[in-house]
């Protein structure tokens, strides 16, 4: 079903107003998770638009990451700048339950936007901040990105195989793991509010962020030395293999599943094996037992091993994202839905990524064209502007 621009928002933040001036992906896209929870987003970007649109896409008209991040949202155009915008802004943020940016910290009271100036404004605000490393401390300043904090972190090099170089995780994990931050944040702070009436600012990092998705690393027991197994893979037989075609990940760290991959592969000495009981003696004794799985699993393709596997041995053949696109379990989940676009035209994309039982929004709008909505959205907030647009 065609997403219309028109359609009425519902789900269970049915009537928050969010103005997200943020850039790039961790506070766009948790303004996104909002959206996706029936607040009404508004996207305030700068004249030059947000840099997310300047990335290299294979769409003419439109950048594919900017797409997949802002949908569900308005679009307006303000240069703060300059005193009619930056009054606008107030005016807006006076009439807002929520406001996310992601200016270094010692921008926004530059702007004339900082928590203590717009809390003066409207004392019911959600002011939630995005930044790199923090609101304090030497590195508050500095510009922080998803891969510059996978590196400083440790990421990279867990990532990177035994004695080579460290790796990066493509996919901006820390980024999309900050706006889930974002989105809980805000929507805790929202709850509090209900019982305080009381607007409060909430702070997420991407130093926070790429941390927090360590936690279980970043255990350091007393008198353990500096050099210590952080590595969270269990080795031996988990990981990705080779079939007669393509690839396959399998997982099989319990007794029931290793019994159950050891059976459908035709290996039943090795589950019997004592030498290879446990996922620490797998791990062991891996040179033993992978060139014997590896032989195995060349006798059929990396889907007909998914499909003999079925539910008995946790597994997957690789795909690419292409074939997300129509996968049976996303398409029963409702998981794409076709969105009109006012410059591109028809697309297909991610929909929603929460379910709620009662209260489910509707399916969300496109991501919207440069200054889409500003009339629109200055006209509902009663702002009269020579220059509404872009």
């Amino acid at each position: 079903m065609m997403a219309d621009a028109t359609q009425s928002a519902g789900g269970p933040l049915a009537g928050v107003r969010v103005l997200d001036l943020s850039a790039y992906i961790a506070g766009p896209y948790g303004c996104t998770l909002l959206a996706d929870q029936g607040a009404d987003v508004i996207k305030i970007e700068p004249p030059g638009g947000d840099n997310l649109r300047k990335y290299p896409s294979t769409l003419d008209a439109e950048s594919r990451a900017f797409l997949g991040v802002n949908r569900g949202k308005r679009g307006l155009v303000l240069d703060l700048k300059q005193p009619d915008a930056l009054a606008a802004l107030h005016e807006l943020a006076r009439q807002a339950d929520v406001l996310v940016h992601n200016f270094r910290p010692s921008v926004p009271a530059r702007l004339g936007i900082g928590y203590e100036q717009l809390a003066q404004i409207n004392p019911r605000l959600i002011y939630c901040a995005v930044s790199g490393y923090g609101e304090t401390g030497p590195l508050k300043d500095k510009a922080g990105y998803d891969q510059v904090l996978q590196t400083m972190t440790g990421m990279c090099a867990l990532q990177g195989k035994a004695g080579g170089p460290p790796e990066i995780l493509y996919g901006s994990i820390v980024d999309y793991y900050a706006s889930s931050m974002v989105a809980a944040g805000v929507a805790s702070a929202l709850y509090e509010r209900e019982r305080s009436g009381r607007g409060q600012f909430v702070g997420v990092s991407l130093l926070r962020s790429a941390l927090a998705l360590q936690s279980a690393r970043l255990i350091w027991a007393e008198d353990e030395p500096r050099e210590v197994g952080r590595d969270m893979r269990s080795g031996g037989i988990t990981g990705i293999h080779p079939t007669g075609d393509g690839h396959l990940y399998i997982s099989a760290n319990t007794p029931h599943f290793w019994q159950a991959l050891c059976a459908k592969t035709g290996l039943t000495e090795l589950a019997a094996n004592e030498r290879y009981d446990s996922v620490r003696k797998r791990a062991e004794h891996r040179d033993e037992i992978v060139p014997r799985l590896h032989q195995a699993l060349r006798s059929r393709s990396a889907l007909e091993w998914e499909a003999w596997f079925g539910e008995e041995v946790p597994c997957a053949a690789a795909r690419g994202v292409e074939d997300m696109f129509d996968f049976p379990q996303v398409q029963a989940e409702d998981m794409i839905s076709t969105f009109a676009h006012p410059v591109i035209g028809s697309y297909r994309g991610f929909a929603q990524a929460i379910k709620f039982g009662r209260s489910q929004p509707a399916t969300p709008r496109a991501a919207p064209a440069f200054g889409e909505h500003s009339a629109e959205v200055l006209a509902e907030a009663g702002i009269s502007m020579e220059r509404p647009g872009p």
